[in-house]
């Protein structure tokens, strides 16, 4: 896959050579656009990357997928400068869709004059770890054939909260936090208050929309009506109920109540929890202030203000 990665980028900028130097390349407004979706693992984040890569072609933008070594969401410092350069001044490749397993990078400490568009997608943390326990096991049905680093391991959920496990740990759950807090050694300190309130901060501030597993259908919708250049048709996709946009864990048993009340005792599950209802409390209010619902339909409302008293008056 590496590659084959690098032979594209080769390609790309051999064109570059022969067709003239990247200063050349002037872009649109409408184009001049970058969408980072730094998906959190296990939050429905490849159901939904699937319909970009649909529509891509079609709404004429790239898709890229950012793989980074075994799949670690902190990037070196270098690195960092390597990727804001690239997601900046990689003109070739915009307006583009950068995804990837990655925590929150801020472009304005680059020095950067604009900014990309962050979005993201959360689950209810429970729900997340039980999936990402069952996935490390037996994997999902999307791709069946790949061995999975547990594989071979029976134990049930139930069974590894019981036993104390290492793999259904409260810290486990210490995740959604810190891939929203960012690239700050605090961030991923287990059970930090400054990496909630941070995380908390960045979701308001930096990110353009966050929308919850749960409600996939209407995070779709509300990004076709407000970003129509990257998700023209996607809520149609979505609801085709394709199989490419349907990823499921395989072998996945839920876990008792009593073993959800044993992990609800912790303070790590309450830290991760008030930051899920938060997100999912800003993501209501949005839906709210954007749609609509009829005969049991959710449908789009259309621009709801204009300009008057305009001034000084044309001749």
């Amino acid at each position: 896959e590496r590659a084959i990665a690098r032979h594209e980028v080769r390609e790309i900028e051999q064109r570059h050579t022969v067709d003239g130097p990247r200063q050349d390349v002037t872009l649109d407004e409408e184009d001049d656009v970058v969408i980072i979706y730094n998906r959190v693992p296990k939050t429905a984040s490849t159901s939904f990357t699937n319909i970009a890569y649909d529509l891509c072609a079609k709404n004429r933008y790239h898709v890229l997928h950012i793989n980074t070594t075994k799949n670690n969401p902190v990037m070196s410092l270098q690195d960092q400068v390597r990727f804001v350069k690239n997601v900046t001044s990689w003109k070739e490749m915009k307006p583009g869709f950068y995804h990837g397993h990655i925590s929150y990078l801020d472009f304005a400490k680059f020095g950067v004059k604009k900014k990309p568009i962050y979005i993201n997608v959360i689950r209810d943390p429970i729900e997340r770890l039980v999936s990402y326990y069952y996935f490390l096991r037996f994997g999902d049905d999307y791709r069946p054939g790949l061995r999975r680093r547990k594989q071979g391991d029976k134990k049930t959920f139930d069974e590894c909260v019981a036993a104390g496990g290492s793999d259904c740990a409260p810290e486990k759950l210490w995740l959604q936090i810190p891939f929203f807090c960012g690239h700050s050694s605090e961030c991923w300190n287990v059970g930090s208050r400054w990496a909630l309130e941070q995380a908390k901060y960045n979701l308001i501030n930096e990110y353009f929309l966050v929308g919850v597993t749960e409600e996939l259908e209407d995070f779709v919708m509300l990004l076709e009506a407000a970003l129509p250049r990257f998700f023209r048709g996607a809520t149609e996709l979505y609801r085709t109920g394709k199989k490419s946009h349907l990823r499921k864990t395989t072998e996945k048993k839920l876990p008792t109540k009593e073993t959800i009340a044993k992990l609800q005792q912790s303070e790590i599950w309450k830290m991760e929890n008030e930051f899920y209802e938060f997100a999912l409390e800003q993501f209501q209010f949005v839906r709210a202030h954007a749609v609509r619902e009829k005969d049991g339909e959710l449908y789009i409302l259309a621009q709801n203000f204009f300009y008057e008293k305009i001034y000084p008056k044309s001749n």
